[in-house]
């Protein structure tokens, strides 16, 4: 029988180098290359791609932490040193996204910016950053589901050490990382396929696609998962928020298309003024 995969990647003296922060970092840098080279084809300068990842990686970390604790208040009320403690786990994608939108309205607001195509040209990079980040939820046996079979596993024809992974607490568990980390690359590979047919998407609309495919498919994981943060009994702030965020972004697919708005292939307009 395999061993369990060690979370730590590296250590130099009392430093310890996580695969978690590993496999998170080279999600950014992925992510960050490709928004660059899309950003260059749309008119718009490679410079605030950097500057937005400057200004949104700590913005999003401090919202994933922030997101985390407003629901887990009690514990954190009763323990408020630990509100800090981000090493002893406890983040959630759904704050880092929220701060990271709010960071780049302002950026754009601030520089001029047409935000809609800012968001646009970084939304598939994300999607694929969080498809490879889930793989770091793998190494440290976390984002799981609930208990199943060996024989279960094995019928998905998933390597051994995928396998043994999840064996976690003597009992083996649903690869929900997995299964979230395959919709994302599906959905990433999807909309890299079609963003760039002319007339097909206005500006703002790989954004909407980007928020539809992932609010979606999370609904359907979060349901399997086993550490779910709750709003009350049975009812799943995640789950809550991809309903509430699936509808918004159908809504407003159909009423930015009555619009006259820029597709998303005319680029920065301002950028040759």
């Amino acid at each position: 029988m395999l061993a369990a995969l060690n979370p730590i990647a590296v250590r130099l003296g009392g430093l310890e180098i996580h695969w978690y922060g590993v496999i998170i970092a080279c999600g950014v840098l992925l992510a960050v290359y490709l928004a660059m080279k899309e950003a260059a084809r749309r008119g718009v300068a490679e410079d605030h791609i950097l500057n937005l990842v400057l200004w949104a990686l700590p913005f999003a970390l401090i919202g994933a932490r922030l997101y985390y604790v407003a629901f887990e208040w009690p514990y954190y009320a009763a323990h408020p040193g630990e509100i800090i403690a981000i090493w002893h786990g406890g983040i959630a994608i759904y704050g880092a996204l929220i701060a990271s939108v709010i960071v780049f309205l302002v950026y754009c607001r601030a520089k001029w910016l047409p935000a809609w195509l800012i968001l646009d040209i970084a939304a598939p990079t994300v999607m694929i950053a969080q498809a490879i980040g889930r793989w770091g939820n793998f190494m440290n046996q976390e984002a799981y589901g609930a208990k199943t079979t060996l024989a279960f596993l094995k019928g998905l024809h998933l390597p051994a050490f995928i396998i043994q992974q999840m064996n976690i607490a003597g009992a083996y568990r649903q690869p929900t990382f997995l299964y979230e980390s395959a919709w994302n690359v599906a959905g990433f590979i999807l909309i890299m396929s079609v963003r760039h047919h002319r007339d097909w998407f206005k500006q703002g609309e790989v954004l909407l696609s980007y928020v539809m495919w992932y609010s979606f498919g999370r609904f359907f994981v979060e349901g399997m998962r086993t550490d779910s943060l709750y709003l009350m009994p049975g009812l799943r702030v995640s789950q809550l928020l991809s309903i509430v965020l699936f509808v918004a972004a159908v809504g407003l697919w159909v009423y930015r298309r009555r619009q006259d708005i820029p597709w998303y292939l005319d680029g920065n307009k301002l950028a040759n003024l």
